[in-house]
C-alpha cells in the first residue's frame, strides 16, 4: 500500500514538474516572438493597404494614422464594429483615404473590400480582402484569380456618371462573367457607395489642406 501510495506522489509530482517546465517553455516562446509576430502582422497589413494605393504615393505610418469608423459610418459602410479608415499622407497633407467596408450582399454572403480614394474622389485601387463567393464562378472579384477589380481604378462618382454604376446586365459600364452576376453586382455597388461616403466626409476626411 505504502509503495502504491509513493509511485502515485512520484506520478503527480512527475506531471506537475512537466507542466511548470511545459508553461514556462510556452511563456518564453510567447515573449521572444511576441514583437516578430506583431511586426510580421503590421507588415502585411501595410502591404494589403499598399496594393490600393499608388506605389510611394504616402511616407507615413498609415497604420498609426487609422481612424476608427464611428457608427454613422458602420452603417453607411456596412462595415464590422472595428472597421478603420487610414490616411495616406505625404508630409502634412492628406493625399488619399483606404476604407474598410463590406459589400453585404455577395453571392455567398458579405465580401470584405479594401478601397483606396484619392483626394479628388478618384478611385485608386479596390481589393477584395475576403469573400465566400462560388469557386471558379464568382470569385473572380479576387484579385489572385483575374484583374477584373482593376477595372475600378480611376473611376470616379462622375466617370461613369451615377447611373452607370452598374454591370452591363443592369446597363451600367462594368464588365462581369455569364453566369455569376451576383458577385460583381454587389462589388460595384459597394465601390460606389465608399465614394459616396468619401465625398460626402472630404472635409473631415481630407481636412482644409
Amino acid at each position: 500500500m505504502k509503495t502504491m501510495m509513493q509511485n502515485g506522489v512520484r506520478g503527480a509530482v512527475t506531471l506537475f514538474v512537466f507542466a511548470i517546465v511545459f508553461t514556462a517553455l510556452m511563456a518564453g516562446t510567447y515573449a521572444l516572438t511576441k514583437d516578430i509576430v506583431l511586426g510580421n502582422e503590421k507588415a502585411a497589413k501595410v502591404a494589403l493597404i499598399a496594393q490600393v494605393l499608388p506605389a510611394g504615393s504616402f511616407d507615413n505610418d498609415i497604420l498609426q494614422d487609422a481612424v476608427p469608423q464611428d457608427a454613422a459610418a458602420q452603417k453607411q459602410l456596412n462595415s464590422d464594429a472595428d472597421a478603420q479608415i487610414y490616411r495616406a499622407k505625404k508630409g502634412a497633407d492628406t493625399i488619399a483615404v483606404v476604407v474598410e467596408t463590406i459589400a453585404p450582399d455577395g453571392y455567398s454572403g458579405k465580401i470584405k473590400l479594401l478601397v483606396g480614394v484619392a483626394k479628388d474622389g478618384q478611385v485608386l485601387g479596390v481589393r477584395v480582402v475576403a469573400h465566400k463567393e462560388t469557386p471558379g464562378l464568382g470569385d473572380y472579384i479576387d484579385v489572385a484569380k483575374s484583374d477584373w477589380i482593376k477595372k475600378f481604378d480611376g473611376k470616379s462618382l462622375t466617370a461613369p456618371q451615377a447611373e452607370q454604376w452598374k454591370v452591363k446586365k443592369d446597363g451600367g459600364e462594368f464588365d462581369y462573367t455569364a453566369g455569376a452576376t451576383i458577385s460583381p453586382r454587389a462589388v460595384v455597388k459597394a465601390v460606389k457607395n465608399t465614394l459616396d461616403f468619401v465625398v460626402a466626409q472630404q472635409m473631415s476626411l481630407f481636412g482644409a489642406n
